[in-house]
């Protein structure tokens, strides 16, 4: 295996060396886990028998993955959390404990909502915005299925990549989410343009990659590092599990705040998208939602490096948290703002420079004029306040880190639900398809003045000398 988890090591070790260690492995792992279904978003817009249809179809389906991600990232990112402050304060009893029931629940939580979609399937996609025409429905209902087939191997494997970090081994973490994203990625051809299966060929190859994840997970968990797991480990035990999750509720409402806000999206794109004079055309209708699901690809792709590098410090706050070590914490916290500040400047001149190129990329070659028009909009204004949004999540995770749980939460809270939600609703009242992206930029903003005091204020906090 790798690096050991002696308290010298987390102490005492350079941070820069840390980060390296732990925060690039994890950035890779979740960037990874967000290539799935973006991959067969870019699959899908290239195969001319499925096209923007296709492209709305995947958008609808979607955040139905985050719903399956959420949970595992709450289950995984808490355990992880969990036990590195349990190492840190010298209780492996604790640790071992955490990481048994983070597997049962994971296990069972993927069985449970996998019966809920395939029960409740076509009620769920009209919630999502599914039923803009009656060939987008049919291709989500297609896709649909043979996803949530695959939601209990995803659930398990993505809980447990934090975990297996926690253990001391970010590189077999990331190693095993990069496995079942490079068979996904060599299936989704075969299947969509060779075999021709449409809808169901993306679906099977990213199970394929997300059955072989879980594989490697469960190899892990038999060879674990610096935890040992027993029998014992595997009682669900009420203490451990509400102080995990609790820990893990701002990861779980950084990835559901893209379903809350996709919701709310995808339905005012179906209600004012009808009353566009282009986009209300039958042949048209679909445009906006491919496109906004296009531009969420994109956002979830910075916000997978942003969320990657701070849940990728987790063990290192976590333990120097436990040893009192505010000091190496403090300087851990102004080298992961400036990272994530570099990652918002980078994707921020990407999306205002080059939006044609992007789209591009999604087969923006075989639509219409309107297609391309409106995705270059909805780049441009959707994420012009990027920059803002990689801070906000930075700031959320540090806290989780450092066991600020309902901190965490709070903020999460306002920035998911309440601008999040919120504006998406508000909005369009007043500027119609407009609306949609606007509300994007102003959430930022306003969560960026309530970030900036508890920055502030966590900087004060972490610079007090009565330890």
């Amino acid at each position: 295996m790798e690096n050991q988890m002696e308290p010298a090591y987390l102490e005492q070790e350079k941070l820069s060396r840390l980060m390296k260690k732990y925060a690039v492995p994890c950035m890779i792992s979740l960037l990874v886990a967000a290539l799935y279904n973006i991959v067969d978003q870019i699959f899908i817009a290239n195969a001319s028998y499925l096209g923007s249809y296709g492209n709305a179809a995947n958008t609808v389906v979607f955040p139905l993955t985050v719903i399956a991600l959420a949970i595992a990232v709450m289950i995984g990112d808490g355990c992880c959390a969990f036990v590195s402050l349990s190492l840190g304060r010298k209780k492996p009893e604790d640790a071992h404990r955490s990481i048994g029931n983070a597997v049962v629940l994971s296990v069972a939580g993927g069985i449970v909502l996998c019966a809920v979609y395939l029960l409740f399937s076509d009620q769920i996609l009209y919630f999502f915005g599914g039923t803009v025409n009656e060939e987008t429905f049919r291709y989500s209902k297609e896709y649909f299925f043979y996803i949530s087939l695959g939601i209990p191997f995803y659930m398990f494997g993505q809980a447990m990549n934090p975990v297996i970090r926690s253990d001391g081994s970010p590189g077999f973490a990331m190693a095993s989410t990069l496995a079942g994203a490079v068979v996904n990625m060599i299936l989704d051809p075969v299947f969509i343009f060779v075999f021709r299966w449409g809808m169901m060929g993306a679906a099977v190859a990213t199970v394929a990659g997300q059955v072989l994840t879980a594989i490697l997970a469960v190899w892990y968990l038999c060879h674990t590092k610096a935890v040992k797991l027993t029998k014992e480990s595997f009682l669900l035990r009420k203490q451990i599990i509400s102080r995990s999750l609790s820990l893990g509720i701002c990861s779980f409402l950084s990835q559901i705040s893209l379903v809350a806000a996709m919701a709310a999206i995808n339905n005012m794109i179906r209600k004012y998208g009808a009353l566009d004079p282009i986009f209300g055309q039958e042949q048209y209708a679909q445009i906006p939602m491919a496109v906004v699901g296009i531009v969420m690809k994109f956002f979830q792709i910075v916000i997978s490096i942003v969320v990657g590098m701070a849940a990728g410090c987790i063990p290192i706050v976590g333990f120097n948290m436990g040893a009192e070590r505010r000091d190496r914490v403090k300087k851990l916290f102004v080298m992961l703002l400036g990272a994530e500040t570099l990652v918002g400047i980078v994707s921020l001149i990407i999306v205002e420079g080059l939006p044609r190129q992007l789209i591009a990329i999604f087969g923006a070659a075989g639509e219409s004029v309107y297609y391309t028009e409106f995705a270059v909009r909805a780049f441009r204004v959707y994420l012009c306040m990027i920059v803002l949004a990689c801070i906000n999540k930075a700031a959320f995770i540090f806290l989780q880190a450092m066991g600020k749980a309902f901190a965490s939460t709070v903020l999460s809270m306002i920035r998911e639900v309440v601008f999040g939600v919120g504006l998406a609703l508000l909005l369009p009242l007043f500027f119609g398809l407009d609306g949609v992206l606007y509300s994007m930029p102003a959430a930022d903003i306003l969560t960026f003045l309530a970030s900036a005091v508890v920055i502030g204020s966590t900087w004060h906090f972490l610079s007090r000398n009565d330890i």
